[in-house]
């Protein structure tokens, strides 16, 4: 597993794109990070939190409560994706609940301690935000097409099934 805490490791995620050494150093000083255990939830569905989370390492699964303690997998969150993005921006209540597939390590981000660096150096929370919106249309993207193979299989259409 990845060391926790560790520069070099941020500085290869997507978040620090287009920030300088000191920028990203400026990021690592207000982060927390830790390894979480195999289906350790680490946002739950419905919840409200102020904080985002990237994955170093490993995966995460985003998974809905279908009833009686069940779950399925919507999708599946990999190294370098951002986790909780959404409700990090918008501060509403959660709609999945991210659970470790595996071990993973995360590295977490609050928004008290992240708007703390608007007077420091407002670029680094730019490109912070810049990351999100970059990070989520990944992710919708994945996700549209897993729905289309989806479709598809059911349906079977344009001969992929």
């Amino acid at each position: 597993m990845t060391k926790i805490n560790d520069f070099e490791t941020l500085r290869r995620s997507p978040l620090t794109e287009g920030m300088s050494d000191e920028q990203c150093r400026l990021l690592v000083g207000i982060s927390t990070s830790r390894v979480l255990k195999n289906e350790e939830v680490l946002i739950a569905e419905g919840r409200i939190d102020n904080s985002f989370h990237v994955i170093l390492e490993g995966s995460l699964a985003v998974t809905k409560d279908t009833g009686g303690g069940d779950w399925v997998t919507l999708t599946v969150l990999r190294t370098g994706d951002l986790a909780g993005a959404l409700g990090f921006v918008d501060g509403r209540p959660h709609s999945a609940t991210l659970r470790a597939a595996g071990e993973a390590v995360v590295c977490s981000f609050e928004r008290d301690k992240l708007e703390g660096l608007l007077d420091v150096d407002p670029w680094v929370v730019y490109r912070v935000m810049q990351a999100i919106v970059h990070s989520v249309h990944n992710i919708l993207t994945r996700m549209n097409a897993q729905y289309v193979e989806m479709t598809n299989y059911i349906t079977k259409q344009h001969g992929r099934y």
